[in-house]
């Protein structure tokens, strides 16, 4: 009897590790793990006057010791309570700046050591250039003056930059508005371990949805230590002078000066705060300050939103997105919806713009009124601006060219937002003489840029369009073998503009060109970061659907591979996106002539392993007219897959009986149902993704209905619900700290455990510490390895 006990033991402790294999951070082969290593090119900013250039050298990826410092989440905000800053921040560690005119480079003096920058920003004068220097204790405000190119801490004060960008320059150059911690901070909060009584909520008959928001506040003591951490008060620093503390503390989630510097618009959140939605639903007031901190005016009390109808062109009631206009000395504009916020109500005018002048005692006039909902205006001067509106239930977008002073008004801009074809670009914009952004008008022209997708991918562009008489004058098209869009222009007399341009073997670089020129002056010259993919093939494929809608993917293969070699094992990379029209949904993506960058999550990285990659391979999932996309999700699903392997087979390049799907987030709920509808797969490779969508019962992705609507399609679009029908090997990861909304960690955990109950050859990894993204070096080595171990395993080595 003793034997048989020990042995029972035995077996089940044998099984126990087979079940939890918890192992150390691992390193994938020498190929993935030289690709991650690669350096990160530097980014780059133009000032305001366009003769200077900054190149700014990005951090490395953090240590898992770094992502494992203390971190506050509450109110919807991840925070460092050290510094009162944004936790899992990425920096810029070195700065060196190009003059554009002579091409000189100089390097910056007094720099902190280690340089830890954050949020760079030029004066409006192009003079000097600010930025946050992070410690582990504090943020300090610095300023590099671009005549002597040294930099200097510019205060004592320790800025907060929770809720706010830490700082903002005022209009004449001179002076900033910065956001503190309060010079007399109240105590921190001490928990009690013995609570005060229950956490208790009511609903009284309230209709409130709400989607699956996470790091909410969740008791008295989150409440406290929010206020804590986000109090602050406001000063100003003027430059090589004076610094006054200019207001008592308040919870401030914004402060933003007039474009002539006289006042300023804050927002405060006070009390009651909420256990349902983040911190910018709670009750805010809406006041405008002079600059010396004194009270102007109170333009709202804005009451908690916490029962906001569902839908995504639901707004709350009452004034909303006040703001100052750029192109005056001091006006304030908002909006109000006059439909109840509720876009299912019926009204022939959805939303007014409202506006006030200074001193703000005067009844508002109205800007605007939109049948739509108001999507944001970008303005130019007293006799234009572009207002948008848009509508979400059949995609449509408009575009008016207002008159801000007789208020008339024309459509220039009538389209659905699936519509890339016709997509006219976004107006450029330049600083005026408030340092505000505003069109940059010329004889009554403005300039146009876009991504310029055709038939034959995308072809940035360069267009004039001509305010009355509404002609565009095509400058510049980006031509092959190069993708090249447009950055800035830097003399619009003379048509001259920056570039960035890259092809398949070469790295984005910035150049400067003339309109109507072939010549170029470069820039910059970032070398190629990933020698071992500087031959690697791409084609951008073109096919169909069964249903006739056309698809597009991009083909990676090895550098060396010849089609007499055979079909390749095949990892498909994909996002299902939801659209309105067919012909829509079958309108080309990218460009065949795009540098194949490499983000941690890509999939790209087994192209040097021998792999085929069909990457961002379309999934349309169409509802015309009064149908839903979602309705037929599942049969969309699976034809788009099967389309794409069809035809990679035909080519002669994809083995259809070794490939993979694969997916982040969306795209990982994507690879669970095309592992439970179909058989085209050897296996599955699913990151942080939902796969119960009754955890999300208020809509998620592109899906309106309520789980109370549509049962049936949260039900069947769910692969939790098919777990059963899971035969092929399905790897899970997920960030353990994973705050996107509906992808709460224990979708992953409930899905491994109905996988398992149903005898599933499954695996589920779970990083510390990450979040959606996933950041640390060690994790990322260690989800490299884990993939890389599934798909050699079951799809290039199955049996």
């Amino acid at each position: 009897m003793k034997k048989i006990f020990i042995f029972i033991y035995t077996l089940c402790s044998l099984v126990n590790v087979l079940a939890q294999d918890n192992i150390s951070y691992q390193k994938p082969s020498a190929e993935l793990q030289q690709l991650l290593d690669a350096p990160a090119t530097p980014a780059i900013v133009f000032s305001p006057d366009k003769k200077w250039m900054a190149q700014l050298d990005r951090s490395d990826y953090p240590t898992i010791e770094e992502l494992s410092r203390p971190e506050m989440r509450l109110g919807g905000l991840r925070f460092d309570p050290a510094n009162f800053g944004p936790s899992r921040q990425r920096y810029l560690i070195g700065v060196s700046l190009k003059n554009l005119q002579d091409k000189k480079e100089y390097t910056v003096q007094g720099l902190p050591s280690p340089l830890l920058m954050s949020s760079p920003s030029f004066s409006p004068d192009s003079k000097k250039m600010a930025f946050l220097q992070n410690y582990a204790d504090r943020i300090e405000l610095w300023v590099v003056d671009l005549t002597t190119f040294k930099a200097e801490k510019q205060s004592e004060k320790k800025i907060n930059s929770i809720l706010t960008g830490g700082y903002l320059w005022f209009g004449d150059s001179k002076r900033l508005l910065l956001t503190i911690v309060p010079e007399k901070q109240i105590n921190k909060p001490e928990k009690s371990r013995v609570p005060n009584g229950p956490v208790i909520e009511e609903n009284l008959g309230r209709k409130a949805p709400s989607r699956t928001f996470q790091d909410l506040l969740k008791n008295p003591y989150d409440e406290q230590m929010f206020e804590y951490y986000t109090t602050t008060q406001l000063a100003v620093k003027t430059i090589g002078g004076t610094e006054n503390i200019i207001t008592s503390t308040a919870i401030f989630t914004s402060a933003v000066t007039s474009p002539d510097g006289n006042h300023i618009l804050v927002r405060e959140l006070h009390k009651p705060f909420s256990y349902l939605v983040p911190f910018n639903r709670f009750p805010q007031y809406v006041k405008v300050l002079q600059s010396d901190g004194t009270l102007v005016k109170q333009l709202a009390d804005l009451p908690l939103q916490d029962n906001i109808p569902n839908g995504f062109n639901a707004v709350p009631t009452g004034p909303r997105n006040h703001s100052w206009r750029s192109d005056v000395a001091a006006t304030i504009f908002w909006v109000e919806a006059q439909d109840g916020g509720d876009p299912k109500n019926k009204a022939e005018v959805r939303d007014i713009v409202y506006e006030q002048n200074a001193p703000f005692n005067q009844p508002a006039n109205i800007l605007i009124e939109l049948p739509l909902r108001y999507a944001g205006i970008t303005w130019g001067n007293s006799t234009v601006a572009w207002v948008y509106e848009n509508w979400w239930t059949d995609r449509k977008i408009r575009t008016y060219q207002l008159n801000p002073t007789t208020k008339a008004r024309d459509v220039i801009e009538d389209r659905s937002s699936e519509d890339a074809y016709n997509d006219p670009g976004n107006v450029l914009t330049e600083l005026n003489t408030f340092g505000r952004s505003v069109m940059m008008v010329r004889n009554n022209t403005v300039w146009l840029s876009g991504l310029g997708s055709s038939p034959e991918g995308d072809r940035p562009f360069l267009d004039t369009y001509h305010l009355t008489t509404k002609k565009k004058t095509r400058l510049w098209r980006s031509e092959a073998p190069y993708f090249e869009s447009v950055v800035t222009v830097l003399d619009a007399k003379k048509n001259t503009f920056v570039t960035s341009r890259e092809s398949l073997t070469e790295n984005p670089n910035f150049y400067i060109r003339t309109a109507g020129s072939k010549s170029v002056s470069q820039l910059t010259n970032f070398p190629h970061p990933y020698p071992l993919l500087k031959d690697v093939k791409k084609q951008v494929l073109q096919y169909k659907r069964a249903d006739g809608v056309n698809l597009t993917a991009d083909l990676y293969v090895p550098a060396n591979y010849r089609k007499e070699d055979g079909p390749l094992p095949t990892f498909l990379w994909a996002y299902p996106e939801e659209f309105k029209s067919n012909a829509n949904a079958g309108q080309v993506k990218g460009s065949p002539y795009t540098f194949p960058r490499i983000g941690w999550g890509s999939a790209i990285y087994w192209v040097a392993k021998g792999y085929a990659i069909l990457d961002n391979a379309s999934i349309p999932i169409v509802g015309e007219g009064d149908k839903e996309p979602n309705d037929t999700y599942i049969e969309q699903l699976v034809a788009s897959a099967k389309a794409a392997i069809d035809y990679g087979a035909s080519l002669g390049v994809v083995d259809p009986k070794r490939v993979a799907a694969g997916g982040h987030s969306y795209g990982a709920f994507m690879t669970g149902n095309l592992l439970a509808h179909s058989d085209l797969f050897k296996a599955g490779i699913a990151r942080s993704g939902a796969y119960n969508r009754t955890l999300t019962p208020f809509g998620f992705q592109s899906e309106e209905r309520t789980y109370w609507e549509a049962p049936k399609v949260y039900f069947d679009m769910s692969p939790f619900s098919f777990a059963d029908k899971i035969k092929e090997p399905i790897l899970l990861i997920h960030g353990e700290a994973d705050n996107n909304p509906g992808t709460f960690p224990i979708q992953s955990e409930r899905f491994y455990n109905a996988l398992k109950g149903h005898g599933a050859t499954a695996r589920y990894v779970v990083l510390p510490y990450e979040s959606h993204g996933y950041q640390a070096k060690e994790s990322l080595l260690h989800m490299l390895w884990e993939m890389d171990q599934w798909l050699e395993k079951y799809v290039k080595n199955a049996k």
